[in-house]
């Protein structure tokens, strides 16, 4: 979650105090979903997850110092894109592949386009995209909880009857807990939401983006997820795959999300719209990053039509 503030010359302009202080809040928030990964599955993840940072961080500072710009590390803007770069890995991937991810995630995605607030899309969620479809096996070689070499099936992937069909449904307490097989910041959905809660008291996030997301895609699924309509088991797509992770911590991106309210609404409701399609209707079981970097390209249109004109005719800061 890139943070950046909105001020009268431009919508990515930021104060660097107040977005250091915004970053700690959303590392904090993402520390219950990181211990969670470590504990289901094991210490090596913890490893992924300080590689991940360490080379966010050094990607930032050597892009930086390369373009001869200001040195920004300070500002934790590296780290938190470093942990959501983390949390949306397997825990099996390898320490090579995350350097990838890393420095595409800073370098490409971010410092080419100017750096923090200017990048399009998200980076940590662009990263991953990008190592899904070059490095397949590795970001789909799932694991049991407690069990590093035995090979899991992703609930969605059970669900949809393609990973491993004689395998058995994780129950709802598993699913809200965390012990099924996925990325390493997906699997709890308790620890997401406790984050969750977190950055909305602390005002860093609204609740606009996550409910309408979570409510659309639960409203898609059980209407259209069953054999007839209005039978989806709606709260297993809920409690399922990187829902909780992208509506909370990567679609709320400030340079990547609408600047109004209704905007945000509307953004929230084409997230959900396009995982669900995904979900169901593809043959990939899972649609939370393809949904969130689709609707990242959409929201300079959402902002034209939805930032309210001001008295004198030109566009008002929202």
């Amino acid at each position: 979650m890139e943070k950046s503030f909105i001020v009268s010359s431009s919508p990515h302009i930021r104060d660097n105090a107040n977005t250091r202080k915004i970053m700690l809040d959303v590392i904090i928030a993402l520390l219950p979903a990181s211990l969670a990964g470590v504990y289901f599955f094991g210490p090596r993840t913890l490893l992924v997850i300080l590689v991940s940072v360490l080379a966010c961080v050094l990607s930032e500072y050597a892009s930086r110092k390369l373009m001869k710009r200001s040195n920004t590390i300070s500002d934790l803007s590296a780290v938190v894109t470093g942990l959501l770069l983390a949390l949306n890995l397997p825990p099996t991937a390898p320490l090579w592949m995350v350097v990838v991810g890393a420095v595409v995630a800073i370098v490409i995605i971010k410092q080419l386009f100017g750096g923090i607030g200017q990048n399009f899309i998200n980076p940590a969620m662009g990263a991953r995209v990008f190592l899904f479809m070059s490095y397949a096996n590795h970001m789909t070689n799932w694991v049991i909880p407690g069990a590093d070499a035995v090979s899991s099936a992703t609930p969605l992937g059970i669900l949809k009857a393609e990973e491993a069909a004689e395998a058995v449904l994780p129950t709802y307490k598993d699913l809200f807990l965390g012990n099924i097989g996925g990325c390493i910041g997906e699997v709890s959905a308790a620890a997401l939401l406790l984050g969750g809660v977190y950055l909305v008291a602390r005002k860093v996030i609204g609740p606009e983006i996550p409910l309408a997301y979570i409510g659309t895609l639960g409203l898609f699924t059980w209407i259209f997820g069953g054999p007839t309509f209005f039978s989806g088991d709606f709260l297993y797509h809920i409690l399922s795959g990187g829902l909780m992770l992208g509506a909370i911590y990567m679609a709320t991106d400030y340079a990547t999300s609408p600047m109004t309210t209704k905007g945000r609404i509307i953004m929230g409701i084409g997230c959900g719209l396009l995982t669900g399609i995904i979900r169901l209707y593809t043959n990939y079981p899972e649609g939370v990053s393809f949904a969130i970097l689709i609707m990242n390209v959409m929201v300079p249109l959402i902002d034209r039509y939805t930032v309210p004109k001001s008295f004198g005719g030109g566009k008002a800061v929202a």
